[in-house]
């Protein structure tokens, strides 16, 4: 193998990839470097092990549900985008189907299928990759980038290098924030990082004695609240109680809000809500229990929340099960109709941004030409995916970022470093 190349790929994940085969199909001689074992390591744990490539969306709905900085990818996703990469899995034989809010997955429902195909295309475009192999630091001269250094102390030069190592969570797939100290040496600066996508905390009585541990909850709205009453953020899907606070898609995109609340109010704690019943206004449940008010109260709410919750919320307003909807008086009504339609609970904020499953911040995308990928510091220096200070909801969002970043980048890298 020689040490020259034209492109060094830091950094074989999604965004990793597909620089690297963009670059070759263009004609460039490519190195990827890696220091886990295998390639494509967050690939094969995403989606739950099935692998979410992309969002069949629109470019509108694609960036909304990018919260951070989606509009920076304006001019990358003209270039490459969303459908794009489904054309490309087609084209190396990949069949996809499409689920829910527009995700789309492999028909065979494995992730390993992505990865496989994308080793495929490297290696029929001849793309030389190093596996647990470290990077020790990046070679620049002169504002250029020139190589790199392994931690062994072998250097590899190149005209370009796309810096493709990921943030800070989800550290066992190798994310560890190598590249922050390298893209500050290159005079980039790096916004505050912390968690999104992350499970919530909380220290609400009915959490720490688990009174709710294990009730999912399907198709329910979640609301976080300012102090003064003004909405952070709102999302309705699924949602599930823990033993630490709560979890599922809902929570997931609400945590990077809920922290960023948290740091910039300097306050403890963040109120949420949950409307158990999004698609009926309080008169319509009135109505719909009307119906059977000689039903016990019990069997009316269990029609619409599971039992556990149902006995939960009862308890907690100290109406007994047994009560017939008839005997409630209107203001005992109101009350349960209030805790349906805005379920209280608090959370202290998310876990650690190593335990998330996305990061929020990092490299200043002022710094960062968007149609290219390329460093506006250092000539050569490319960087992509979760590195920047780009991060999205779960749902093939994140992904496709990585993905069209990625692809911008190794082929802007390519036509430059003949």
């Amino acid at each position: 193998m020689e040490d020259q190349y034209h492109i060094i790929v830091v950094g074989g994940g999604t965004s990793g990839l597909m620089a690297a085969i963009q670059a070759a199909q263009q004609g460039a001689k490519v190195l990827i470097v890696e220091k886990n074992p295998v390639l494509g390591r967050k690939i094969l744990l995403s989606g739950g092990g099935r692998c979410n490539v992309t969002n069949n969306t629109s470019l509108e709905q694609l960036i909304r549900h990018i919260p951070g900085n989606g509009a920076f990818l304006y001019g990358a996703l003209s270039q490459f985008d969303q459908h794009a990469i489904i054309e490309f899995f087609q084209s190396l034989g990949v069949l996809l189907k499409e689920e829910d809010h527009g995700r789309m997955f492999p028909v065979t429902d494995r992730a390993r299928t992505i990865v496989d195909a994308l080793i495929d295309e490297l290696d029929r475009l001849g793309v030389d990759y190093m596996t647990r192999t470290s990077v020790a630091d990046i070679i620049l001269e002169d504002d250029q980038v020139k190589g790199i250094i392994t931690a062994s102390g072998k250097t590899y030069c190149a005209k370009s290098v796309i810096l493709s190592v990921g943030g800070r969570a989800y550290p066992r797939t190798g994310s560890s924030g190598d590249g922050y100290a390298w893209v500050r040496k290159a005079g980039h600066s790096v916004t505050r990082l912390y968690a999104t996508e992350s499970p919530l905390l909380s220290k609400d009585p009915f959490i720490v004695r688990r009174d709710l541990q294990g009730v999912s909850l399907r198709d329910v709205q979640i609301t976080a609240w300012t102090s003064n009453q003004r909405i952070i953020t709102q999302h309705r899907l699924d949602m599930i109680f823990t033993h630490f606070g709560f979890s599922g898609p809902a929570i997931l995109r609400t945590s990077g809000h809920v922290n960023q609340y948290l740091y910039q109010s300097q306050e403890s704690e963040v109120t949420l809500t949950i409307d158990l019943r999004p698609d009926q206004s309080v008169d319509e449940l009135k109505a719909e229990a009307e119906k059977e008010r000689d039903r016990q109260v019990s069997t009316i709410v269990r029609q619409w929340v599971p039992e556990r919750l149902a006995l939960f919320i009862l308890k907690a307003l100290d109406i007994s099960p047994t009560t017939l909807y008839r005997q409630l008086t209107h203001g005992r009504v109101d009350d349960l109709m209030e805790r349906l339609k805005g379920f209280p609970m608090t959370t202290t904020g998310s876990q650690p941004i190593e335990k998330g499953f996305v990061t929020g911040g990092g490299v200043n995308t002022d710094e960062v030409n968007p149609s290219t990928m390329a460093s506006k510091k250092i000539q050569g220096l490319y960087l992509t995916g979760e590195l920047l200070d780009i991060n999205g909801y779960t749902g093939g969002y994140n992904i496709t970022a990585a993905f069209v970043t990625g692809a911008v980048a190794g082929r802007h890298a390519a036509w430059n470093s003949f």
